[in-house]
């Protein structure tokens, strides 16, 4: 219930706020002043909740009621002729004309010949690869594949560990619970930074090279590998839990023989797939100091030498996706 008053308080509230936008705002300078924006947003997510609890006491279907209802509708009608299917579609609309006009979509710019005459000459750039600097390139994209094989190799153990306790079927209790909250909340913040964040944060901590960029790598697959993890410890079957619990094991010997032999082949088919990500992120980091072949590839790219990025692009997506690949055959040999 709570779920669904909140989902569809937080939609008439969006609605609502784009309504006093598009009516009271004439620039973004009148949104500077961020204690009064949060006080209309409050004011209008109380009023959100008042509609939304009026709807569900009133017993209309609304979106959130049938995302979150446990017992659907008996007699299931288009959607055009339900509340929920037109609160979805002014959602939808609402949503895509505030993208495109925060986006500043524009055909004519798109369009345009000057603009698009200078996308014609670094086309021709890229297409005509300049292979005289093949040799580094290849030196640069072994670093990087390294520097993404340290990384996971590194945030393995660590996510491991940390998955059990981010577990909610296995952190119970009056202690074990705000553990586990703790746990998840840390893991959000961090898998919310990306890594080219942390690149930037390791450049200035330990210097611009690959080392900055593998810990930012880690630090990254730790919080996102931890999380894979911990759903698939949440999906397992309930039976061999209660077989060993059963037998009077504790806590620990339960996670061993009941739970790991679940969970140790998705473990090892998500990490595979974890070091084909930290390939392709690496390549991403190293625009900020963060080593590897990003660092050579905004080096030429800063001079407009196109022929020379062309030719890293062509390492690049070969390596990537000979590992995609690869890890795509050895997590289906996993399966």
């Amino acid at each position: 219930m709570l779920r669904r008053i909140f989902f569809d308080a937080f939609s008439i509230a969006f609605l609502l706020s784009c309504a006093a936008v598009a009516l009271f705002v004439d620039s973004e300078d009148q949104l500077l002043d961020l204690v009064r924006d949060i006080f209309f947003v409050a004011a209008f997510m109380l009023v959100g909740v008042v509609v939304a609890w009026w709807l569900r006491h009133t017993k209309v279907r609304t979106l959130g009621g049938a995302l979150f209802d446990l017992h659907p509708a008996t007699e299931p009608a288009p959607w055009y002729r339900t509340f929920w299917g037109w609160q979805f579609a002014t959602l939808l609309i609402v949503s895509f004309v505030v993208a495109v006009i925060k986006t500043e979509f524009s055909f004519i710019e798109l369009l345009d010949q000057n603009g698009f005459a200078g996308a014609v000459r670094l086309f021709k750039g890229l297409f005509n690869p300049n292979w005289e600097v093949l040799p580094r390139a290849v030196l640069n994209i072994i670093e990087t594949i390294f520097m993404a094989f340290l990384a996971t190799s590194i945030a393995i153990p660590f996510a491991f560990a940390l998955s059990f306790f981010c577990a909610k079927n296995i952190m119970r209790g009056p202690v074990a619970y705000p553990v586990y909250l703790a746990l998840r909340t840390c893991l959000n913040v961090t898998r919310s930074i990306e890594a080219l964040i942390w690149a930037i944060i390791f450049s200035v901590w330990v210097g611009i090279g690959p080392f900055a960029g593998m810990l930012a790598l880690m630090i990254h697959s730790v919080a996102s590998l931890a999380k894979q993890y911990s759903e698939m410890v949440e999906a397992v079957e309930d039976g061999p839990i209660e077989a060993i619990e059963s037998t009077g094991a504790n806590k620990l010997q339960t996670i061993w023989y009941a739970i790991v032999p679940q969970v140790v082949l998705p473990y090892i088919s998500f990490t595979v797939y974890r070091w084909d990500i930290n390939v392709r992120m690496a390549t991403v980091i190293g625009l900020v100091g963060g080593g590897g072949i990003g660092t050579m590839l905004i080096q030429y790219q800063g001079q407009a030498m196109w022929r020379e990025v062309g030719c890293i692009i062509v390492v690049i997506a070969i390596v990537v996706w000979a590992l995609d690949l690869a890890s795509a055959h050895i997590r289906e040999a996993l399966k």
